[in-house]
């Protein structure tokens, strides 16, 4: 094939799946720098490969079955990404002093728009909101890697086992071993279904009025009001994890610096779940990033939030740089 059919062909046939493989990529190594970087790869070794391209298979699964490679190279030398529940302590006092681990390759969020998981078109959505759940994604980071991409391959892609197979070098006994290993543990590290149930369209909104009002206003009352019985609070890179919405109340009214006022959310879609770009204000009134909220909710109130710590996050996510002071 020429190199100028190439060059025109490849882009066309292959650039549609993108985000998809972006999400692919994110679930296998819990970062979106890293996927982006992984994906880039992917498409690098799929156009210089393109003239053997024979067809034999479709186009999707050829580049998923690159990007998987590729992703499982790059693991053989990347620690898998946890969250702080994820390092094995028990949940903290929030009355102890926060511990920040920067070193730690911490998971990161995901924008739904970034993976195709955006929109009310059921038609342009690529990428399933459950499949890119943080919850999901950091159980996905204690599996082996190739256990992570087995079951990827077949409970999201849902590839049959031969083709698994194929790929991985292996048999189709060994990758249906491997898939019911990762189900087994994927079983113990997530939440059940019924416990996850979210909440009707108008009680969610409702629920995220209540918690922005209640955290603008640092009303600690209303906050705990807000968080189920078996509640969960995490905010990498800080390791403690507390448990509770008591404990919570507790931790945001001692460690928060923010009085009533000082705060500012700004609504987000981060991996298929609300979530908030929280904003503190400064000396001059304006509000400047503070942190990243992801929630996860139920019907019978919030059962997790994870803050992320990290403010490179506004700037790659789209949200803003600064919001203006209090008119």
């Amino acid at each position: 094939m020429a190199q100028k059919q190439i060059d025109e062909e490849f882009p066309r046939l292959a650039d549609p799946f993108r985000r998809e493989l972006l999400a692919h990529c994110y679930r296998m190594l819990g970062s979106v720098h890293d996927a982006e970087d992984l994906v880039q790869e992917t498409y690098l070794r799929a156009w210089r490969a393109y003239d053997r391209f024979e067809g034999r298979s479709s186009m999707r699964t050829w580049l998923h079955r690159i990007a998987t490679n590729t992703c499982l190279d790059a693991l053989e030398s990347r620690s898998r990404r946890p969250l702080p529940t994820g390092l094995g302590a028990p949940s903290s006092d929030p009355s102890d002093t926060l511990v920040e681990q920067g070193e730690v390759p911490w998971l990161e969020p995901v924008p739904d728009a970034m993976v195709g998981a955006a929109g009310a078109d059921p038609a342009a959505v690529v990428t399933s909101k459950e499949s890119i759940r943080l919850a999901f994604v950091a159980a996905l980071q204690h599996l082996p890697p190739r256990q992570r991409a087995v079951l990827l391959l077949r409970d999201v892609l849902k590839w049959r086992a031969a083709e698994v197979a194929e790929l991985m070098d292996t048999t189709t006994a060994s990758v249906n071993s491997a898939l019911q290993r990762a189900r087994a543990q994927l079983k113990q590290l997530t939440p059940t279904e019924e416990s996850v149930s979210e909440p009707s369209d108008a009680a969610q909104r409702e629920l995220l009025d209540r918690y922005v009002t209640a955290f603008e206003n640092k009303d600690i009352s209303a906050i705990v009001q807000l968080f189920t019985q078996d509640a969960v609070w995490e905010m990498p890179p800080f390791t403690g994890w507390y448990r509770g919405p008591e404990d919570i109340g507790l931790l945001i009214k001692n460690q928060c610096p923010a009085g009533p006022g000082d705060l500012r959310l700004v609504p987000a879609a981060l991996n298929g779940q609300p979530a908030f770009g929280m904003y503190m204000r400064q000396a001059d009134g304006s509000f400047a990033p503070w942190n990243l909220h992801v929630l996860t909710l139920s019907g019978s109130g919030v059962s997790h939030v994870v803050a992320f710590f990290e403010l490179d996050l506004f700037s790659r996510f789209g949200l803003p740089s600064v919001l203006p002071a209090a008119s």
